[in-house]
């Protein structure tokens, strides 16, 4: 009986030391966004709020309390690729001060999908960029981070399933509309081209963003595709010529050029009905 105490106590001893060690990994980084996030909650409490006033106005301002309120909730996913090796590689890079970038949450290479930020807070993943109207996707979107180097490596079929699980369930808790599912390279043009080779096919069949449809017909004579870009929500205003090979990254792949060619204006032809 001695023994087999002795013997449960050593395996204990060993479930707490395992258990320790992989709760602790990311012990110092996950205490850095404790306090962030006790900060941000200390100024939504501050009652009225601080740093707020409007100059000048004196005993003019003050402040009463709406029961009318919520908090913001993103409007937009973003898809990007990590162009970084493996899983750890870009936690690590996601947890140094130095980098200046994050995301929501990052998707592994077997399925494993790891959150790093709330749903409900700002991440910074998209950087300078346009779609639409929308010029501050970092406050309007939730950035994911498909782990791929972006070269050389395939999309694997564990990945994409558990995406879309991700996907299905953002879209219902926030409503997000199909043509909100976008890629980085969609948002900054010229800038970004992640992700590449990414099957937007399998997930717009799902609902998460817009394909084509598999008979294409013939654009009217008259069919502006500037204006076409412009509707899906490209950029065209800044560069015409990397808001087309931003479509063909998305929608193209095979041939990302920057003209557009009669194959490609069927499908923005195709594409730019479903935007209207």
């Amino acid at each position: 009986m001695k023994n087999l105490f002795t013997k449960s106590i050593y395996l204990f001893a060993l479930c707490f030391v395992f258990v320790g060690c992989k709760t602790s990994k990311y012990a110092t980084t996950d205490k850095v966004y404790k306090k962030m996030a006790e900060g941000f909650a200390n100024t939504i409490k501050a009652f009225p709020p601080e740093g707020q006033q409007v100059d000048s106005l004196n005993n003019e301002q003050y402040f009463v309390g709406t029961v009318n309120m919520g908090i913001r909730k993103p409007n937009f996913v973003m898809i990007h690729h990590t162009a970084q090796d493996s899983l750890a590689q870009t936690i690590k890079t996601f947890t140094i001060a130095r980098t200046g970038v994050s995301s929501h949450y990052v998707v592994s290479r077997d399925g494993k999908v790891v959150q790093m930020v709330n749903d409900y807070l700002r991440a910074q993943h998209a950087g300078a960029g346009k779609w639409g109207n929308e010029t501050d996707m970092n406050s309007a979107s939730i950035g994911i981070e498909m782990d791929n180097n972006g070269t050389t490596d395939k999309w694997t079929e564990a990945q994409i399933v558990s995406l879309c699980k991700l996907l299905a369930t953002l879209k219902k808790k926030y409503n997000i509309p199909t043509a909100n599912f976008i890629g980085h390279s969609d948002y900054a043009p010229g800038r970004k081209n992640d992700p590449k080779n990414f099957p937007w096919k399998v997930l717009a069949k799902k609902g998460f963003g817009y394909w084509y449809d598999d008979v294409l017909q013939m654009p009217p004579k008259d069919f502006d595709t500037t204006v076409a870009l412009r509707i899906m929500g490209y950029n065209v205003a800044k560069n015409l010529d990397y808001a087309i090979e931003a479509f063909k990254i998305h929608f193209v792949q095979t041939d990302i050029s920057r003209k557009l060619t009669e194959t490609d204006k069927l499908i923005l032809y195709n594409l730019y009905k479903k935007y209207m």
